[in-house]
Parts: structure tokens; sequence; C-alpha cells
């Protein structure tokens, strides 16, 4: 049922929504937030998609530096010397990427993450668009029904981004060597795209470690905390990045960004690589 007020037409809210009758009710330019959001996730999501299928410039022999966006590359389509791990699978076709064994769960793990939720919620489905903005929608179910019930599979995510970002670790370590091309040897060797690699994985574990599954693992069931010490302290930590996990969420998706252009235009030989030590 509708009615006509003087604001124009009226649509009763749905169940255990607000009733705002007028547009809003807001005078300061609340659509900025979802505006800039929506620009920000859809460059990222762009840009991580053309470099994950791209296939080339994302490994530099010489300083062991490996784009976060083929971590672990365990294809066949590899470079040999960019595969840790191994090479488990054969070559694989164009629109599938070379991290197939890490980019699906880390990419389930942002669209689940309860900060990118509100974003995205708000960003492209204006649902709602802000505090205290008329939704467009007749309908609310929440997260109650598939598909979007499929988000409380957030936490166990969350378990496989903690193992990515061990090996990004590992990446970011092998990086702290040289090899000379001309013996072959390896030694200590510190460079730009090094600490860029180091600020990356920083920030990765910063994301990781303030996600609202970890804070409810690490206290969430305890009853006590006075018979919990260790636990309590753990949480306590926690909670406190947990206060900044929307800073950490987009300071992450620069740093992404950052680390695989960075090394992409060295692998290309477009730039050289800033060397500090070797």
């Amino acid at each position: 049922m509708t009615t006509t007020h003087d604001s124009g037409t009226y649509r009763p809210p749905a169940p255990g929504r607000p009733d705002i009758r007028q547009r809003t009710l807001r005078t300061d330019r609340w659509w900025l937030p979802p505006l800039a959001n929506a620009l920000g996730l859809a460059t990222f999501v762009v840009y991580a998609t053309i470099r994950s299928l791209w296939g080339s410039a994302y490994y530099v022999e010489e300083y062991h530096y490996l784009s976060p966006f083929y971590s672990p590359c365990v294809t066949a389509s590899c470079i040999p010397e960019a595969s840790h791990l191994g090479q488990w699978f054969p070559a694989l076709p164009w629109f599938l990427p070379y991290a197939l064994v890490s980019l699906p769960f880390l990419l389930l793990f942002r669209l689940t993450c309860y900060y990118y939720r509100k974003s995205y919620y708000r960003a492209f489905w204006s649902s709602p668009p802000a505090c205290a903005v008329a939704e467009p929608h007749t309908k609310y179910t929440g997260e109650t029904r598939f598909p979007l019930i499929l988000q409380n599979a957030h936490r166990y995510f969350f378990y496989v981004a903690g193992l990515i970002s061990i090996l990004n670790t590992y990446d970011m370590v092998l990086a702290f060597q040289s090899t000379d091309p001309a013996t072959g040897q390896t030694s200590f060797g510190l460079g730009l795209g090094t600490l860029i690699l180091l600020v990356n994985v920083i920030g990765l574990w910063l994301y990781t470690l303030s996600c609202h599954s970890c804070r409810h693992i690490t206290g969430g069931r305890l009853k006590h905390f006075s018979k919990h010490p260790v636990r309590y302290r753990i949480w306590t930590g926690v909670s406190k990045l947990n206060a900044r996990h929307m800073l950490f969420a987009w300071i992450t998706i620069g740093t992404l960004i950052l680390t695989d252009l960075y090394v992409m235009l060295v692998a290309s030989g477009t730039i050289s690589d800033l060397r500090i030590v070797n």
C-alpha cells in the first residue's frame, strides 16, 4: 500500500525497519562516503582481477620479489623460481589465476568481512545508503536467506587467511636475499621493494588479526575473564586492533596495489629497484 504526502510517494517500511517518510533527514553530504567506498572498492576489484590474470611481470628473480597476487604460485604456468612451494597443478587457461589455491579464499575472506559488508551494502545496494536516509527497498530479510546467509562462514575464511598471511611473510623474508646473476650466489640484500613487501605484510597481519572473528576466537566464549588472564590479555590486544579494522582494511587495499605495481614495474624492466644493501 502506498500513500501520497507532500514530500511525494510514501511506501510503508519493511517490518523492523525505521519509518522515514522524508527522503532523508540529513542536510550534510551523506552520499559522499558511500560514493567514495564504491569507487575505492571498484578500483581494487578491477585492478586485482586484471593483474591476477595478467600472467607476467609478477616475479623479480634477482631480488626474490613475488607479487602478493601470485602467492603461492603453484601451477606449471608459473616461473619455476617463483614456485616456492612447487607446482601442484598443470598449466591453467588464461581465465584462472596462478595463485588458484589462495586468491578465492582471500576474496571470500574480504567479501564476508564485517566491515566490507557494511561498506558494499551501503555503496552498491543502498542497504541502507546512510544513517537516517530512506532505503529504496521495500523488503528486508537481513542475512537470513541464501546467498547472504553464507556470510556466516567468515570465521572459517579467517583461518585460511591466517595461513596465507604466513605464506606472504615467507615471501617477504625471501625478499631479503639477493642473487648475483653472474655467479648465482645468494647473499643478504635490501631494496625499496623489500621494504614495500615488509610494509604490506605488516598491514595484512594487522588487518587479519583485527578481524571480528579473531576477537571472538580469543575471548568471545569466555564467561569469566578472571579465570583466563592470558586469553583476556590477548582479547584486549585484539580488541584494540579491532577498533581500527576499517582503517586496516583500506590500508591493505592500498599496500596490495602498491606492492604488485612495484613488482610489476621492476619485473618488466620499466624501472630499476632502488638498492640499499647489495
